[in-house]
């Protein structure tokens, strides 16, 4: 990575802007230089950005941004300065708005980190995101798909649509990880027909089968279309391992790998998964750090017993880089009244982190004097320096002009109010009603 490959990366980027071009990309390199920047109209005082705070709304307001060519442009540039095995992952996380009552298609969603006492729900939007992983967990996730979920679809449904229109631009040996949640019939079904290798959490009680037996000649009746039951919770079920590794963690402590091969869901019998149980003695046994884990392997190519814990490590990787765009990037701060600004304004935040990804490669960073001195610098260290390499990168937007002061609202204008939306609320599932026996 040199200053002449970043310039022409910023100017196809800018491409990708088709309304409000200019102000949308000074935003973004503010985002990226501005640390002490904690409001939107307060990134209008970096040098970078060269309007006045009201085109910090307005470009919101009217802008548009081809997310089709911004993703291509990032994946194609990222995927050329990625160096070893390339490992994505998939995850949504939520933007908390409850009091936003102007803001329409607001939903149910998941808080996490509160106390006990409180009901971990709130009102607000939900956001897909497909990362490339560093090869160390880190903060360094580069973002190559961010998207709304609405509230008409599911976190599956839209990571389904975020894998297939990326799917041509990766490389063959590119593999994802997945949380437990994303471990459905649908998803592995698009794993096995984009050849996307995916290593994902099981849920403990989750109740996998085995090939169905030979249906004996001569018997009536439907042949069996599952064997047995293999579940996690259920000991035993799950019969003699085909293969075990023994060895030790990250951390020096015992590490025990078994897997069970050949298994499948119910909702998606073609697709051969592979099991995974991970026995790490040195764990606390909580939740966050728990002794025992389930994973399942979807692809045509196996995966060593080695690297299941090492590769399912990398995934944590994305937690951290959420943290580091909620907290430095201001992602939460955008106050917009709809869902398209919002969505305008994430992909602004992730071009802000996917320049800091590569900026690093330039070898600058800030230290505070309490800091120490590692061969792997932090987001927020590159971000320091980034004021002084904007300026030697330039900057495609064009210089404003200035058009004097608005004259207003006319005398005698009305201004309504503002409409109110109610949160959408979806029905809960149906429970299925038990078959009678005969």
């Amino acid at each position: 990575m040199n200053l002449n490959i970043l310039k022409q990366l910023r100017h196809q980027v800018y491409q990708c802007y088709e309304r409000s071009a200019d102000a949308l990309f000074e935003l973004s390199d503010a985002l990226s230089s501005e640390t002490a920047a904690r409001t939107l109209p307060e990134l209008s005082l970096s040098p970078c950005f060269r309007r006045t705070w009201a085109s910090v709304y307005q470009a919101l307001e009217d802008g548009k941004i081809d997310e089709q060519r911004w993703a291509q442009i990032w994946t194609t540039a990222l995927l050329q300065e990625h160096n070893g095995p390339v490992w994505m992952s998939i995850d949504s996380t939520s933007i908390a708005r409850p009091e936003a009552q102007t803001c329409p298609d607001r939903g149910m969603i998941y808080v996490s980190n509160l106390p006990h006492a409180t009901k971990p729900v709130s009102v607000g939007w939900q956001f897909s995101t497909m990362m490339l992983l560093p090869d160390t967990p880190s903060s360094w996730g580069a973002i190559l798909s961010q998207r709304r979920i609405p509230n008409s679809k599911t976190a599956v449904s839209v990571g389904i649509e975020q894998m297939e229109a990326l799917r041509p631009r990766l490389p063959a040996s590119a593999r994802l990880l997945a949380d437990r949640w994303y471990v459905t019939g649908p998803f592995v079904q698009t794993c096995q027909r984009l050849q996307m290798p995916a290593l994902m959490r099981l849920k403990r009680n989750r109740k996998l089968y085995r090939p169905a037996p030979a249906h004996p000649p001569g018997k009536r009746g439907t042949p069996r279309k599952d064997g047995d039951l293999f579940q996690g919770s259920r000991p035993q079920t799950w019969g003699e391992p085909v293969a075990s590794w023994k060895g030790s963690d990250w951390r020096g402590k015992p590490l025990v790998v078994q897997a069970w091969k050949r298994l499948h869901f119910r909702q998606a019998r073609e697709v051969e998964l592979t099991v995974f149980r991970v026995l790490r003695e040195g764990a606390s046994g909580t939740k966050r750090d728990p002794r025992e884990s389930w994973f399942v392997w979807v692809g045509e190519q196996e995966l060593e017993l080695w690297e299941v814990a090492e590769s399912y490590r990398r995934r944590f990787s994305h937690e951290h880089s959420y943290r580091f765009l909620k907290q430095d990037l201001l992602w939460t701060k955008a106050h917009v009244r709809t869902p398209e600004q919002f969505e305008r304004w994430s992909l602004v935040v992730a071009t802000a982190m996917n320049h800091l990804v590569l900026a690093r490669l330039l070898g600058q960073a800030a230290y505070r004097p309490w800091e120490r001195r590692r061969d792997r610098v932090t987001p927020r260290q590159v971000r320091r320096v980034m004021a002084g390499i904007l300026p030697q990168l330039g900057t495609p937007a064009r210089v404003p002009k200035p058009r004097g002061k608005s004259p207003g609202r006319p005398v005698g204008a009305t201004v309504t109010k503002a409409a109110r939306y109610d949160v959408v609320r979806k029905p809960k599932p149906v429970p299925k009603k038990p078959r009678k026996m005969a």
